[in-house]
């Protein structure tokens, strides 16, 4: 009987309707892995998941940082993004350099070149490996602001004498009871917690603490093997706890940092105290210096579902860090403020019109 499929979106996928599945001339017989389970079609080509790994450090840390950068020295407030020409601001998405020779260029598998970033699937042992790297790699993006803070021009205090100055950190805290002590106060907001620190030298501190603490981990989890009470915890690539779910919850790391920023922004963060007035957070400086219409902006964009989920199971938040992104409290204080769509609601040209009554 001639086998019948329907071609799918994506050339490499074939669903076919006497249950075979194949990709590429891969079929779920040969390879063990159906064809939803995470990256799929690179199952035997390490050397492109290595590149699509790449491409997304390039695309925050590079070309993205520095035009980020560019559009934020020329952005203006008062004015909606869609018209000032932005395209980093609101996406902030290219490639980096060494995703596109790793995903174009490169080896398609590193196994005999490079065995270390080589991976078999099955290979339980390689989840391990893989946290550390990327536990080594997260403690020296941290190292990379104390450096940047101690020795090459010191970064923004905004408690500086004056309203906020850039000065080098020449006195950092180290101190375990101080850094640690952050994560013992208030867990659940108020002034406690980490939310509460108002010192730029307990900051890089914490980031010195923070980025060995990482560091040590990773080169842990690359030496060693899972214990024993762990190995039945650990499931193969096709599980739900398996590599490939892994490897599809970095973007739910990417949206659990954005949302401790935004609860950073909506309660108290080093950059807040250019807002305050003698009176507390003083209005007008709320409507012209900052745009929270970005917040609710960035939330409807990074949740889905009616709960706001994160990471969902049928439509249900199992994230508890939804609620840093669907906070009603924040959306309502933005409305109140008049800037909820970006704009300067004191020179809106429907205040100054007539009254339809």
């Amino acid at each position: 009987m001639k086998t019948l499929y329907s071609l799918r979106r994506f050339y490499h996928v074939e669903t076919l309707f006497n249950g075979t599945l194949a990709l590429a001339g891969r079929d779920q017989e040969s390879t063990g892995f159906a064809w939803w389970a995470g990256n799929a079609r690179l199952i035997n080509l390490s050397g492109k998941l290595l590149g699509a790994h790449v491409a997304h450090a390039g695309l925050i840390v590079f070309w993205a940082g520095a035009m980020n950068l560019f559009e934020v020295a020329h952005f203006v407030p008062e004015k909606p993004m869609y018209e000032q020409g932005l395209i980093l601001l609101p996406h902030l998405a290219t490639l980096g350099f060494g995703g596109i020779y790793h995903a174009l260029l490169g080896p398609e598998t590193l196994e005999e070149s490079f065995p270390f970033f080589g991976y078999v699937w099955k290979d339980r042992n390689k989840m391990t490996t893989i946290l550390g790297i990327h536990l080594i790699l997260l403690g020296l993006g941290a190292f990379l602001l104390v450096f940047k803070a101690v020795y090459f021009g010191g970064v923004y205090d905004t408690w500086a004498p004056g309203g906020g100055d850039v000065r080098k950190i020449t006195n950092l805290t180290l101190s375990p009871s101080v850094i640690f002590g952050y994560l013992l106060k208030s867990p659940f907001g108020g002034e406690g917690w980490i939310v509460s620190v108002d010192d730029l030298e307990d900051i890089i501190g914490g980031h010195i603490w923070l980025g060995s603490i990482c560091i040590l981990g990773g080169i842990w989890h690359i030496l060693t093997k899972p214990f024993a009470w762990a190995r039945p915890n650990v499931g193969s690539a096709q599980g739900p706890t398996g590599l490939g779910k892994y490897l599809m919850r970095s973007p739910t790391g990417e949206v659990i940092f954005g949302g401790e920023t935004m609860r950073f922004w909506d309660l108290r963060a080093p950059w807040l105290e250019p807002l305050r007035g003698p009176n507390g957070l003083d209005l007008s400086r709320l409507k012209k210096d900052i745009q929270p219409w970005q917040e609710r902006r960035s939330a409807e964009y990074m949740t889905h579902a009616p709960l706001g989920s994160l990471n969902s199971v049928g439509g249900v938040a199992t994230e508890i860090n939804a609620v840093n992104y669907v906070s009603p409290r924040s959306w309502a204080r933005a409305a109140a403020a008049g800037f909820e769509k970006g704009i300067d609601r004191d020179l809106e040209p429907v205040l100054f019109m007539t009254p339809l009554n």
